[in-house]
């Protein structure tokens, strides 16, 4: 499998609305993300998000850029921000005869699921940020063996996108 990882775009402080949809800067930093993901040529054959709002957004918009249907889009409590690592990659077992897989999530959940996946006990730090995209090659679940592929920064993204 080719797993995906994105952390969720920029949120509205929680004060402003509890809900904390994209704010107008993480809408447009998304949209872009998903620009240079639709240029790469990249196609997701399943898309996951967790039923956080600015998820399901990130997820959306994604979805939107490289034609996947937003009804399949699979939403799941196992990927929220404290969610065990161990339990999402249970969760992504159903998944493994798939080619590409999307998770557009939260941190910290993100980084413990890549250090999980990349080192058999000890921590591996990958920087995540809002609407980056990480990849990695996982050849079954569970495995300590999955190999980064590459990861780009949102800004990086937003280059590529033009």
């Amino acid at each position: 499998m080719e797993l995906y990882l994105m952390q969720h775009g920029q949120a509205v402080a929680k004060e402003e609305d509890p809900e904390q949809p994209l704010s107008r800067e993480g809408v447009e930093a998304i949209k872009a993300s998903a620009a240079a993901i639709r240029r790469m040529g990249l196609h997701f054959d399943v898309i996951i998000a967790s039923p956080k709002r600015r998820s399901r957004q990130t997820a959306a918009l994604v979805a939107e850029a490289v034609n996947y249907p937003y009804s399949d889009i699979v939403e799941t409590e196992l990927v929220k921000p404290m969610t065990a690592p161990g339990e999402t990659l249970k969760f992504l077992q159903q998944y493994l005869g798939e080619g590409a897989v999307l998770i557009a999530g939260h941190l910290p959940s993100l980084g413990e699921i890549a250090s999980s996946l990349l080192s058999d006990g000890s921590k591996v730090h990958l920087h995540f940020e809002n609407g980056g995209l990480c990849h990695l090659s996982v050849p079954n679940l569970p495995t300590y063996e999955a190999q980064l592929r590459w990861s780009l920064t949102a800004a990086q993204l937003a280059m590529l996108a033009k």
